[in-house]
């Protein structure tokens, strides 16, 4: 049985992505600091901006059988600010839950997984362009992009691939909460004329996670966005 560890999969994409994995028989692990109320996955309960997260992913690793593993990094922090205004300790949390985190679970995984396994990383549309006052989300989410680019380096002859997939917006909490009342306006922004269904992008990470051949892709699943 393969084995899929998603972080951030207490709602959202990563939700619809534990619940996909599911139906297809895998073991689903969720990281993230709230459960899921699927029935099946294993919750391993880690704030992965705080002091202690490194020692509690060394420890959820060592736990894991060796084996085909796909390691899903969905988990966002995701804050409203500007370069002029950004706060320090707040900037360092994101790029800690961000980009730190991802290479903390990548560096604890990788022993474990075997030919067959993936690695994915949950890029966005903001991967390759900026929006204002979402200074800290940028940044990260370029750097996400980069992180895969040289996985799929690093990992030449392994066996294990990767990719990145972006989504554009996707009807999500952490999207409602940051656009308020702009939510019909943001709607509005895709050739589709809505928001994506945390479905739609599961779909894309799963069909990532099992071809390799995508390996070192960037994938957009945005439905086609309309550019000003």
């Amino acid at each position: 049985m393969k084995t899929v560890i998603v972080t951030g999969a207490s709602k959202g994409i990563g939700w619809a992505t534990a619940n996909l994995f599911l139906e297809k028989a895998s073991r689903v692990i969720n990281i993230s600091r709230t459960t899921c109320n699927l029935e099946g996955v294993e919750d391993a309960l880690i704030d992965l901006a705080a002091d202690d997260a490194e020692a509690r992913i060394l420890e959820l690793a060592q736990s894991l059988e060796t084996g085909e593993i796909h390691l899903v990094h969905n988990a966002a922090k995701l804050t409203n600010e500007s370069v002029r205004d950004a706060d320090t300790g707040e900037f360092r949390s994101v790029l800690e839950a961000n980009v730190i985190a991802p290479q903390i679970l990548n560096k604890a995984v990788l022993p474990k997984m075997k030919p067959g396994s993936s690695i994915i990383y949950i890029g966005s549309t903001l991967s390759e362009k900026g929006v204002p006052n979402s200074y800290s989300y940028v940044v990260t989410k370029h750097a996400s992009v980069g992180m895969m680019r040289a996985t799929c380096q690093d990992l030449a002859g392994s066996g294990i691939h990767t990719a990145c997939i972006c989504p554009g917006f996707t009807d999500t909490e952490m999207l409602r909460a940051h656009v308020g009342d702009s939510l019909g306006i943001i709607a509005g922004v895709s050739t589709f004329g809505r928001l994506i269904d945390p479905e739609e992008v599961a779909r894309t990470i799963e069909f990532a996670a099992t071809n390799p051949v995508i390996n070192g892709a960037v994938i957009h699943a945005n439905l086609g966005q309309i550019e000003s």
